[in-house]
């Protein structure tokens, strides 16, 4: 399926072996990964992190919950897929899968489908258009980096803040300065809500913030930004030293780089006029740019533009107090993201983040995996 601005294979958690060493083996084998040359050659990846996604549901055993759904973000070149985060653009497909697969009842406009995140143990609830019984993908609502126009399915996002980490600042503080080997001194904001995410400033990078074929274009710069990233994993205990962040994590935690609105065109040539916008921002996925927004990094980026003394609200353009949207300019366009936060004495709460996205299922059936890889090693 298509979810939002990413591509994902949705298994049902009974068709996979139940031991998770030989489960992960044969999805990696079903994906072509590892690949040393990163295009997933052997298998149905799309050898971009944005297309070797993976979806595992299962009927949810709490009458709180319709389904469980487990995110994994599969490595294309490392025998590793990550489970530590989610993903918001593929949250988007969970609902509209789990009602044409019959897992929950189809109600006539508009069906509530209640899922379990099992990554971040948190609550989503998506509202899913329907016609005769299955998700009515047919629809005049449009997202920036996806062509065409499609069924528009809103996610809420409830108490999306820290579980990786367990708080939304979790450092204890709005802003960080830290020690980078090669870089020196930088100024930084860490959130964590749907996923964590670092924040930086694009011009600390030396970046004007609205580049877009540079930085894959620029070995130095990616590694740059990544030597930022892994530096705070380590700091988040996310991994044991720097060099095993690159290894093993991957996909958390994320890094962005914020800018004040500008005028920039996006991978499609389309101008996005600042005033449009409430900042420009740029995200990495697996050590390259997201050629669109992560959407748990849009959840984040907006929650983060709401607590004073951040990076991100440092950049904030045209203001909207009183409004819970805002509107992020990314690569491929602008991804309006709703964030409610609560300020409680000297810390914050993120109450709830709304988010509304396109979702289409692209083909269903078999995929072909050696017999050899269902086997222990």
């Amino acid at each position: 399926m298509r979810g939002g601005t990413s591509k994902v294979a949705f298994f049902h958690e009974n068709h996979l072996p139940r031991d998770s060493e030989i489960r992960d083996r044969v999805i990696l084998a079903a994906y072509g990964s590892p690949d040393p040359n990163k295009r997933q050659i052997d298998g149905m990846g799309g050898a971009v992190s944005t297309t070797s996604k993976l979806a595992i549901i299962s009927p949810s055993k709490d009458p709180a919950y319709d389904v469980n759904y487990h995110f994994g973000q599969v490595s294309i070149d490392k025998p590793k897929i990550g489970y530590q985060g989610n993903c918001g653009n593929i949250s988007s497909a969970v609902g509209p899968f789990t009602i044409d697969e019959g897992l929950v009842n189809a109600e006539e406009p508009i069906t509530e489908v209640r899922i379990y995140q099992a990554n971040t143990k948190k609550p989503i609830m998506a509202e899913v258009p329907v016609k005769n019984g299955l998700y009515n993908e047919e629809g005049d609502f449009a997202i920036d980096g996806v062509p065409g126009t499609g069924g528009k399915v809103t996610l809420h996002f409830f108490n999306p803040g820290g579980s990786v980490t367990g708080r939304l600042l979790p450092t204890g503080n709005v802003r960080d300065s830290i020690d980078v080997q090669g870089i020196g001194e930088l100024t930084l904001s860490i959130v964590y809500a749907a996923n964590p995410v670092i924040f930086v400033r694009a011009q600390d990078l030396g970046l004007r913030g609205t580049e877009i074929h540079e930085i894959d274009g620029s070995t130095e710069i990616r590694q740059r930004i990544e030597a930022i990233r892994r530096r705070v994993a380590v700091m988040l205990n996310l991994a044991s030293s720097p060099e095993e962040a690159t290894e093993i994590s991957q996909d958390v935690p994320k890094i962005a780089f914020v800018s004040k609105p500008q005028d920039y065109k996006t991978v499609a040539g389309e101008v996005i006029q600042k005033e449009k916008i409430h900042l420009v921002a740029r995200i990495m996925s697996m050590g390259t740019l997201h050629k669109a927004y992560a959407a748990t990094g849009a959840i984040c980026t907006a929650g983060a533009a709401k607590i004073e003394g951040t990076v991100v609200h440092e950049m904030l353009g045209k203001s909207t107090p009183e409004s819970k949207e805002g509107c992020l300019g990314h690569p491929g366009g602008i991804i309006p993201v709703g964030a409610i936060i609560e300020k409680k004495g000297n810390t914050y709460e993120f109450k709830e983040a709304l988010l509304s996205r396109t979702a289409r299922r692209l083909m269903d059936g078999y995929v072909y995996v050696p017999e050899k890889y269902f086997q222990r090693e």
